[in-house]
Formats: structure tokens, sequence, C-alpha cells
């Protein structure tokens, strides 16, 4: 902890050593190269692709100058839609090379999700994956805009429902598969690029590193996703002393299997590990505990980053015992609360003595709490660690916003470098959510002890941690309430050992309406993300409200709870 003195209200700030880093990414990117030239920058393990810091550098550059080339503008927004790869980190440093905005799209978006955030932001390009698993990528970019069937290669695309967005690119491997009708190739667009092109230095020399560099989406309470605007000071610095909490050094290899177009992915993974000089090692791409586990030996990974359903996925492989993990000592565990007995076997089963538990939210670039490496074994199965460098935390009274004494709970607030610009071209949820103090106001109930640790003990704002993925029930709510024979919905979190937390519905139908569970999560199929379609649907006559009207959630989750005899699991 930064001071040593004990604390008597719930207010604490960071260190302020070492200082912050007051670079753009892109050279600070360029100092580390110059440092670690033929050092391993990346693997991705399920491409067969390997980088040094000096060739990740030269095709980053040779993007970036792609990018440029298609007469795109510092400041325009490119989507990235996809699972993790090597493209995916080119598109992270070529964008903060050529002063782009990244606009990170979930892999779960269907297509309502996919058009409200493209729109949203005016993206004037987008690099996709085509296709994974169930979901087709360009179908629902076809489906949206049909007019692109038509369209001839290399000319700027033109759609009524996507009227920003001029180029798509599909992520390919050169010279397989057959072309697809209106997009083009990604290893194409990096065919035109030059990593010596002069434009470059010239972009370099005019962008700031207060500059908006990234967008990342966060569901709103009000039913559309919010896109909280980080800059490179933002998120640079955020994974610079997320890296000093691991102790990381340019010897650390570590395994990223969790996603990246979530800040844990871009910032906790790729960018902590780059301002290390470290090696990122992607095992696949998306989460499969067995490939994680290989990847880890072969590797040699030190350090291995999951929400806890990753780990107890990977604890409970029948061929756990397998793999030889002895190169691991950190990682971060995040995302959602950590069962106690989970962290213990991460430490000695995986070797992860070192593991690291860290807290924070989208708009704060995300981590305000860390634990570090060092942390008394208690505090860092029990807390979420304390207050990171250059940042304050507080913890208030929401009614009254006076800071609570130490041990009462209230609402978490934070302050610093690491708070976002603001939601894109939204003032008024802006204004909503940092004060006129510049402090961001979380949603979360907190308690904060004496020596500063930090305990995450609710949320304000009802908001579902479904496996790390943060859902709102009112979003499902609104979407739920276009069903034609749904009168009123309520949505809650209910405890679940594998996920943390399920999604229930529970739904008054309109009268003389028959409606089944199988036709409410056919509604659901391929328009919301699969994440966000309740588990649990159940028919009702009414909800438990107070003499006022006011609908008590707490009532319905605890009706579930005895319902289904789970039982409420006691977490880090």
């Amino acid at each position: 902890m930064s001071s040593q003195q004990t604390l008597t209200h719930s207010h604490a700030q960071g260190a302020t050593r070492p200082a912050l880093i007051e670079q753009t990414i892109g050279a600070f990117f360029d100092d580390m190269v110059a440092r670690f030239p033929e050092r391993e920058a990346l693997v991705s393990a399920h491409q067969k692709r390997r980088y040094t810091y000096r060739q990740l550098q030269t095709e980053s550059r040779r993007l970036a100058s792609a990018l440029l080339a298609l007469g795109l503008k510092p400041g325009d927004r490119i989507g990235i839609w996809s699972h993790n790869n090597a493209e995916w980190v080119l598109m992270q440093l070529a964008t903060a090379m050529a002063g782009l905005v990244l606009v990170n799209i979930n892999p779960a978006y269907r297509t309502a999700e996919v058009e409200y955030a493209l729109n949203k932001v005016a993206c004037k390009a987008l690099v996709t994956m085509p296709r994974f698993k169930t979901s087709d990528y360009l179908g629902m970019l076809r489906e949206l805009a049909p007019e692109w069937a038509h369209a001839k290669a290399g000319e700027a695309l033109q759609s009524k429902t996507l009227p920003h967005l001029q180029h798509v690119f599909w992520i390919d491997v050169e010279g397989e598969g057959a072309d697809e009708a209106g997009f083009s190739r990604f290893s194409a667009l990096l065919k035109t690029g030059d990593p010596q092109d002069a434009r470059l230095a010239q972009v370099a020399r005019l962008l700031h590193n207060q500059d908006a560099i990234n967008i990342q989406f966060t569901s709103g309470t009000t039913g559309f996703p919010k896109g909280a605007t980080l800059t490179h000071r933002n998120i640079l610095n955020n994974g610079f002393f997320i890296g000093e909490a691991m102790k990381l050094t340019e010897q650390d290899r570590l395994c990223i299997p969790v996603p990246l177009y979530h800040c844990f992915g871009m910032v906790l993974g790729n960018l902590a590990v780059l301002t290390h000089g470290g090696c990122i090692v992607y095992p696949n791409d998306a989460f499969e505990p067995l490939s994680v586990l290989q990847t880890v030996q072969d590797e040699k990974c030190t350090g291995l980053h999951g929400v806890p359903t990753m780990f107890i996925a990977e604890l409970d492989h029948p061929r756990f015992a397998e793999f030889d993990l002895s190169t691991l000592r950190t990682g971060i565990m995040a995302g959602s609360p950590c069962p106690v007995e989970v962290m213990k076997r991460v430490q000695s089963e995986m070797h992860m003595r070192e593991v690291t538990i860290a807290y924070g939210m989208t708009e704060t670039s995300p981590v305000s709490c860390q634990s570090s490496t060092d942390t008394p074994l208690d505090k860092r199965v029990s807390t979420v660690g304390g207050v990171q460098p250059h940042l304050q935390i507080k913890i208030i009274d929401p009614a009254s916003g006076e800071t609570v004494p130490v041990g009462e709970r209230g609402e978490f607030c934070t302050k610093g470098y690491s708070v976002m610009q603001g939601y894109w071209e939204d003032p008024a949820r802006t204004a909503e959510a940092i004060d006129a103090e510049g402090w961001m106001h979380t949603g979360d109930l907190a308690t904060m002890d004496e020596e500063g640790y930090v305990n995450i003990v609710g949320r304000i704002k009802d908001m579902v941690i479904r496996g790390g993925e943060n859902v709102y029930p009112r979003e499902i709510e609104e979407f739920l309430y276009r069903h034609p024979q749904v009168q009123d919905v309520q949505v809650v979190g209910v405890p679940d050992l594998k996920f943390g937390e399920e999604l229930c519905a529970w739904i008054i139908t309109k009268p003389g309406q028959d409606l089944t569970a199988d036709e409410v999560r056919a509604f659901c199929q391929g328009k919301i993300a699969h994440y966000k379609v309740p588990r649990y649907i159940r028919f009702v006559d009414a909800f438990p409200m107070t003499v006022t009207g006011k609908i008590q959630k707490f009532k319905i989750r605890e009706a579930m709870v005895r319902e289904l005899g789970i039982s409420e699991q006691k977490t880090a």
C-alpha cells in the first residue's frame, strides 16, 4: 500500500512514483522496440505465428500506412469485430500509430447490436472475422446491408442501414478460401501499406497522449450500450501499472485466453506486457481450457489471466495433471468475485503463488484497485487489493455524498488519470457518471478497511456479471418487452456455481395469451448475445412490490434461490 498510516475514513490515495507516462502508445512502443528489438513480443499459438518486437513494429506500421491510404484520418473510428488473434493486436498498435480510434465490438453481438454500435460512433471501416462457430459475421453484415452483394472490389461501400461504413476487411489466411463479395481481405489490405510511409511520422507529430484512441461499449442501464471513450494516457498508464503490480519484466510470457475486445485482454493483457518488454501469448481464438494448459506448457508461460470460470474449467479438466505448469508464477483473476477455494487451488496446483486480483470498470481504463504479488495471502483472497498509483478512491454514502468511515459500505468512486473522457456523444450520461470534481461514480457497493484494502460487496445498479460479462437487466427487459405476448418482465441475476450468476426472467403475459420458455428463447436467438438470453424463465401473475409500487427485485432473486435450492458462495 502507498501509505502505512491507519485510515479512519474510506479514502485512499495511490503512490506517485514512478511518474505517469506522457507519451502516445506509438511513441512508447517505438522506445520498447529500440530496447528489445529481437525479443519475442507475440505468439499466436492457434495461428502458428510469432513476432519479435521489431517484426511487430514493422507489421503495425505497414497496417497503419494501409489504413491512412484508405483516406482514414486521425480521429476517424474503425471497428474490430473478432476473437483473439495476431490481427487484433496489429490493429491495436496500428490505429494508435495512425491516430485512429479503435472501436471494440463484442464477437457475441448480433445484428441489432452491431448496427447500433457501428452507427453510434460512425465507424468508417471495420475489420472482422468472417465467421466463428455459430456466428456468421459477414452474413450478419450482408443482412444489414444487402446492397453490398453487388459492390465492386476496392470501391467504397454504400448502405442505407450503415451509412458511415465504407470499408469491410475480413481476416483471412492468405491464398486460402474463396473471396467474399463486397468485402476485402485483410491480407490484401496489409500488402498496400509501407512501413517506411512518411505520413506516419507526420501524423505522429500531431498526436497527443490525451487524444481518444479507443471506444469500448459498456451496456447501458437504459437499454443501449454506451461508448466509453479512452485515451492513450488512460490505457497506456493503466496497462503499465497493472504490469508493475504483477512485477512483470521482459522475461515474462503471459498467456491471454481472455477476450481482447474487453479491457481485460487489451489492457490487463496486451498493454501490461508490451509496457514491460515481455511476450504476449494467445492460446486460442476463444477460451478452451485444454489449449490454455497446452500453451502454458509449450510456451513456458510465467503468467496467466482469467475470470474465475476459466480457472475452474482448467483446474477441473480431466487432463489437468498431464501438464507441466511449473513455469507459472503470476497472473490476474478478475471479472467477477473469486471463490476463496478456487484462489487457493490456483496458487497451489497451478503454481501461481503471485496471482493478483484486480477490480475496475471499462470507464476507468479499467483497473482502480489491484492486489500486488506481495499482498498478504489473507488480503489477496478476501479483497480486490488497494488503490493503484496516481489514483484516488473513496467510498461514499450514496444519499449524502459524504465519505463513510472505514468498514462501512457505500458507493465506490475513483478519480485520476484513468477516468474516461466520457461516453461518446452522450454528455448527459457522462455527467451522471462523472461528477463536477472528476470522480467516477461506479455504482458498485464496497467497503474499505483501515489499511486501504477494498471489498466489493454488491451493486447499486442491479448489474449481473455472468462469466465475466457485464449484463444489465434493463437492456434485456427492454428487448423482451418487444415480444407481442409479453405484458411486463423483470430480469435478475441468480447465483450460479459455474458462471457466478445466471439470468432469470419473470414474465407476465398479456391477458389470454399463452407463452412458453422455449418460445421466449427462440425470440432472443440471433438478436441478442447468447450470454444475455435468460437461463431461467418463469411466468407469474404479479411481481413483489413495495406499498408505493416499486418492484422488489431482491425478492425475485430470493424466491429463485429457494426454488432452485442454490446457496450463495463465499467469495474473495
